[in-house]
C-alpha cells in the first residue's frame, strides 16, 4: 500500500511516463525497475542479524519471478557468518555470496550496494539509526530498497528521510518498509470495511503489547575488554539512539495499524511509564509505558506496553465505534483473526464478520508486493508513512520520557538529535552515548529532563 494520495499517485505515473519517453540522457538518470537481462533481481543484506535474515528469507521465497542473494554487509563477522550459513542452507541455489561479497565494517553497505544493478535491491536491517546514511547512498546508486521499521528515531532524522522519501519518488525507486501488518490481507479487509462505516464513526482505538522482555530492551554492563560502541550495538534495542528503545521498536506495529484505521496521525501524545526492578541493567528504556494519543477531532488512541516478567501477556488492537467495534488484530503479528461486533464487548454471540482462516503470512505478502512493483514498474514508496509512524510512535515515547505534552509539529522540530556524528562512527572512537563513571549511561528522568529525552553530557 503506497502513502501517497490518488492524484499524487495519478501525477507521478503520469510523470513517469514523461521520463520515459524523454531523450536517452533523462531516460539515463532514471534507473530501469527491472533488474538485468536475466530478469533476476539480485538482493544485497546490510545488517545480518535475526531480522535481516528473516527478510532476506522471505526475499528468496517471492514466486513472481527469481531473486538471487549476491552481497552481504554487518559491522560483526560473527552474524554475518551465521546468516550465511543459514540462507546457503536453506536456498543453495539463490545464495551467491563469495567471500569478496562478504564486506565487514561501517562502510560495508556501500560496497555492497556497490555490487547491485539500477533495479536490484539491497535490504536495510541494520538498528534504525543507520536508515538515513544507507538510504541516501542506495538513492545515489539507484537501488530499490527495503528497510526495516522504524526509519528514524528523532526529529531531525525525521526531516532528513521525508526529503530522501522524495529523492527516491524522482528517480522512480520503489521502497518497501517494515510495516508488514499494512500487507496483511485480514487486516487490509476489516479496514477497508471499517473505513467503509460498518461499525460506524471510530470513537476509540486501544493498542496493547504487554510481555515480558523483549529483544535487547533490557541490558546489563558489557563484559570486559568489550567496547561501549560494539555492546551497544549488540544489544541496540537498550539505546534511544541506536533503535529509539522499547517503544519504537516493539510498538510501533499497534500504533501503526491503529492509525491506518483511523486513517491519519495524532496531534498530540501524554505519556508516563517507569523502571521496576532493574537490577544492574543500563539500558536507557522504562519497562513499562501508557500513552494517551490524540488525533485533529478529538479521538482517542490509548496505547499500553510493558516488558516486566510473570505479568499478563496482551498484543493486540481494538476499535470502538458508534454502530459497533472490531479487533483488528489478536496475539500478535500473525494470525490478526480480525473480526467485527454489533457489541462492545467482543462476544462471541455477536460477532458478525470475521476474516477466514489461514491468513497469508504478512512477512511474505510484503515481499511479494515490492517484487511485483518492480517487475511491473508500479508506483511505490512506503517511506513517508514509515516515517510519520516513527515519528508518532517516538513522540509518545518523549512524551513518557520527559513528563511533557508532546505534540507532532513539536518532536518533528526537537532539534535533539541523538548521533549527529554517524556518518564518522568507528570502533577506534567514541560511541555517541556514554555512560558515567560507574558504568551506567543516562536514563530518562521526567520533569527533571523536559525538553530533552535524557540528560546530555
Amino acid at each position: 500500500m503506497s502513502n501517497v494520495n490518488d492524484s499524487t499517485r495519478r501525477q507521478f505515473l503520469k510523470n513517469t511516463s514523461v521520463l520515459a519517453a524523454a531523450s536517452t540522457l533523462v531516460a539515463s538518470a532514471v534507473p530501469n525497475v527491472h533488474a538485468a537481462e536475466s530478469n533476476t533481481i539480485r538482493i544485497a543484506l546490510v545488517g545480518c542479524g535475526g531480522r535481516g535474515t528473516g527478510a532476506a528469507k522471505n526475499a528468496l521465497q517471492v514466486k513472481n519471478g527469481p531473486v538471487e542473494l549476491v552481497a552481504m554487509a554487518d559491522v560483526f563477522q560473527d552474524r554475518q557468518d551465521i546468516s550465511h550459513n543459514s540462507l546457503a542452507t536453506q536456498f543453495p541455489n539463490q545464495v551467491n555470496v563469495p567471500k569478496d561479497r562478504k564486506f565487514i565494517g561501517f562502510d560495508a553497505y556501500k560496497k555492497a550496494i556497490d555490487v547491485l544493478n539500477p533495479g536490484d535491491v539491497v535490504i536495510f536491517a541494520t538498528p534504525p539509526a543507520f536508515r538515513w546514511l544507507h538510504f541516501t547512498y542506495a538513492i545515489e546508486k539507484g537501488v530499490n530498497v527495503f528497510m526495516e521499521k522504524p526509519v528514524t528515531v528523532d526529529g531531525p532524522t525525521s526531516k532528513r528521510m521525508f526529503g530522501l522519501a522524495e529523492q527516491a519518488k524522482k528517480k522512480n525507486l520503489k521502497v518497501g518498509v517494515g510495516l508488514m501488518c499494512r500487507h496483511c490481507k485480514s487486516r487490509q479487509a476489516l479496514a477497508d470495511r471499517i473505513h467503509d462505516g460498518q461499525i460506524g464513526d471510530v470513537l476509540t482505538l486501544r493498542a496493547y503489547r504487554m510481555a515480558g522482555p523483549t529483544g535487547s530492551a533490557a541490558t546489563g554492563p558489557a563484559p570486559e575488554g568489550t567496547s561501549d560502541l560494539e555492546w551497544q550495538i549488540r544489544h541496540f534495542h537498550a539505546f534511544l539512539w541506536l533503535s529509539g528503545g522499547a517503544v519504537s521498536d516493539f510498538l510501533i506495529h499497534n500504533i501503526d495499524e491503529a492509525c491506518w484505521v483511523k486513517n491519519d496521525w495524532p496531534v498530540r501524545a501524554r505519556a508516563s511509564g517507569g523502571r521496576h526492578y532493574r537490577g544492574k541493567n543500563i539500558d536507557q528504556n522504562f519497562d513499562h509505558y501508557s500513552i494517551e494519543y490524540t488525533f485533529g477531532d478529538g479521538t482517542k488512541l490509548y496505547v499500553e506496553g510493558r516488558t516486566i516478567p510473570a505479568c499478563q501477556h496482551v498484543f493486540a488492537t481494538y476499535v470502538h465505534g458508534t454502530k459497533g467495534s472490531a479487533i483488528f488484530s489478536t496475539a500478535g503479528h500473525i494470525p490478526a483473526k480480525s473480526r467485527i461486533y454489533k457489541g462492545q464487548n467482543f462476544k462471541k454471540s455477536e460477532m458478525v464478520w470475521a476474516y477466514p482462516l489461514p491468513e497469508p503470512n504478512p512477512y511474505q505478502e510484503e515481499w511479494s508486493d515490492l517484487i511485483a512493483a518492480i517487475r511491473e514498474d508500479q508506483d511505490y514508496n512506503e517511506v513517508e508513512r514509515g516515517v510519520k509512524s516513527s515519528l508518532v510512535t517516538s513522540m509518545g515515547r518523549m512524551a513518557a520520557h520527559t513528563g511533557q505534552e508532546i505534540t507532532y509539529d513539536q518532536f518533528l522540530n526537537c532539534e535533539h538529535e541523538f548521533a549527529p556524528g554517524l556518518a564518522d562512527l568507528s570502533f577506534d572512537g567514541p560511541a555517541p552515548l556514554l555512560a558515567d563513571a560507574n558504568g551506567k549511561y543516562p536514563v530518562p528522568q521526567p520533569g527533571l529532563n523536559s525538553d530533552t529525552e535524557y540528560e546530555i553530557g
